[in-house]
Order: structure tokens, then sequence, then C-alpha cells
């Protein structure tokens, strides 16, 4: 059994996989919404306790079996870089990647957790090259996250940035895509190739700066705001057309930081021009949102589904497909145990 918990900041999603045959089956699934603040904001252990509450009931009330569990953290608060080294042994650049991580990394060393995967080896370019993916990660930020949960009762098994995740549950594993996670507080960019995660970025205009943006424009409150930025979204016809005008501004920001990510990945990595773009989180359902960023970018554009290649019964499916781009950090994460 594996299961995945993705702490979110308004929401926290969790699954359950267990093998079956030559697939994963779906054990258990649950979402459930909170009104404290993350770990990483948490001020006192008072705010830890609350939340470790939440994650307690969601475990129980998704009837889920195994204490053992893999958990995310925030993207824009760890560090992600890819950087080239010469045609090294995997030994070689275990012991390289300790000296390098000082130039990449913003934090003392002795105050991250550091990580690394060879992404690619580029034998066939002058000079050869090899692509490795360099991960930091706070330590405080991790024990903080380990904490939370262990006060759940649970046993945390892993830890990994949540484009690491999303890369796991989204991406093909024969093709380039990139994926867009919209959150509540950031948008999320990962590029993936084969599979692998190659490139991230993070932008802090994401689900909760659409909502703002209608609430200002029409002066109505947040919770309004939400329902008509769900309901009628990008749609120009809607409204008067009123919803898309507030919401093109900030939109029109994602978009230009696609086609920055997408030109940094062909310029500076020589990467492929990805295939497909695949979204994620509670905001890409917003209606007319995939036509928009597939016209401004020139390929297909679609809503990714974590469970496309998991077995789940017909019941299941019913409930959580409406969800199911909420699960896909929870998913990646569960398929850790794969």
């Amino acid at each position: 059994m594996s299961v995945g918990i993705d702490i979110g900041s308004k929401t926290i999603k969790i699954v359950e996989l267990v093998p079956a045959g030559n697939v994963w089956k779906l054990n258990g699934s649950g979402v459930i919404g909170y009104q404290g603040v993350p770990p990483d904001q948490a001020k006192d252990e008072r705010d830890l306790v609350s939340i470790a509450q939440v994650i307690k009931k969601l475990h129980a009330e998704a009837r889920i079996s195994s204490k053992d569990v893999s958990i995310s953290l925030p993207e824009p608060l760890v560090f992600t870089r890819t950087i080239k080294f010469p045609p090294l042994t995997d030994q070689e650049i275990a012991s390289a990647v300790k000296w390098e991580a000082e130039q990449y990394v913003p934090i003392p060393i002795n105050e991250a957790i550091v990580q690394h995967q060879i992404i690619e080896r580029r034998q066939n370019i002058t000079p050869p090259e090899v692509l490795v993916l360099l991960v930091a990660a706070p330590r405080k930020l991790v024990e903080t996250y380990v904490k939370a949960v262990q006060m759940a009762g649970l046993n945390v098994v892993g830890v990994e940035t949540e484009l690491m995740s999303l890369t796991r549950g989204l991406a093909p594993i024969n093709q380039t895509v990139l994926i867009a996670d919209f959150g509540a507080k950031s948008t999320d960019i990962a590029i993936a190739k084969n599979g692998q995660l190659s490139f991230s970025r993070s932008i802090p205009t994401a689900g909760e700066a659409f909502t703002r943006a209608v609430a200002q424009t029409l002066g109505i409150e947040l919770q309004q705001a939400e329902e008509y930025k769900r309901t009628y979204g990008l749609e120009g016809a809607q409204l008067e057309g009123k919803i898309k005008g507030a919401l093109d501004p900030v939109f029109n920001i994602v978009i230009d930081e696609i086609k920055k990510a997408i030109h940094f990945y062909q310029s500076e990595e020589k990467g492929d021009m990805p295939k497909t773009i695949i979204l994620s989180g509670g905001t890409s359902g917003m209606p007319q949102a995939l036509p928009l960023i597939s016209k401004a970018i020139g390929v297909e554009v679609i809503i990714g589904n974590p469970f496309s290649r998991i077995s789940v019964d017909q019941q299941a499916l019913k409930t959580i497909a409406p969800y199911a781009p909420l699960y896909s950090i929870a998913v990646g994460l569960a398929l850790r145990g794969a």
C-alpha cells in the first residue's frame, strides 16, 4: 500500500493505492477544506495541532488503511535548478553536487536538505554533458511538515516537491509536456521529458488572484467572486464580458510565464517544444481557459487526469471524477511506491 498526502493552503488531499497485478488500484481518497494555516505559516505548536487534527480526520474519513505516508513541500518554498556536468559517473556527480549546490541554493547549505537526480546523459553533442536536477529545501520547512503529519499519528516515509509528484502523476513517459498547476496562492509550472521533471518555475499568480480581480472589478464579496469565476470564467458572452474583462490581465500573466518557461527550456536547456500542456489544480476547470491557452501557445491543452493509469471502481469514479485535477499531487506521491 502507498499513501500520498497533499497539504495545500486551503485543502488537504489524500490518496491510497494498492498493487493489483500490473497496475495500481485506488483503495481510498478524500479531500477536506480547512480554515487554519498550512505548516509553513505555523507560528506556534497550536497551529500545528490544528492542522494535524484535520489530517487525522481526513485519514479516518477516507478509510485509509496504511499509516505510512509520503508528503510534498510547497513549490515556492523549495529551490529547483537544472545544472550541467561533464560526463561523470553517478558517484562523481553525487560528490560534485554538494559543491555545486552552494552556488545555486540561496540559503546556507547546512540549513538545507539537498537531493539530485540525473535527468539525461547527452552523449551525442559536443562536448557531451549530463543534465542533473538539483532540489534543495530548508531543513526547518521539512521538519515542520513532517512534525504536523506525525502529530496526526502518521509515519512519513517520503518527502519531495509538488512538481516532482505532479510529474509522476501526470506526465507521459514518451514525450515532452508542460504541466501548469493552478493552486490557491501559486501557479507551478513544470516541463517534463519522458516522465522526468526537467524544468520548474513557480509564480505567485493563481486562484486567489483571479478571485480578487473579479471582486475588485465588480465591487463584490470574495465568495461571490469565486462563484462567478468558477461559473463564467473567461466566457466573453457572460455578464457582458465583465468577468472575462476582470480575469484577462491576470490570466495573461500566467500565459506569459508559460511562454517564458518554454523559451528558456528551448534556448538554455536545448529542450524540445512541449507537445501538450497539461492543466492541474482547482482553477484548471475555469471555463474557456483551455482554448485560450491553446491559442496563445499553439499546442494542445488538456486537463490532467491522475487516475487515467489507476484502476478505479465505477462507484468511486463517479464520486472523484469532478475533482480529479485536485488529486494530481496526492496520486503522484502515492505512486512513489510503484
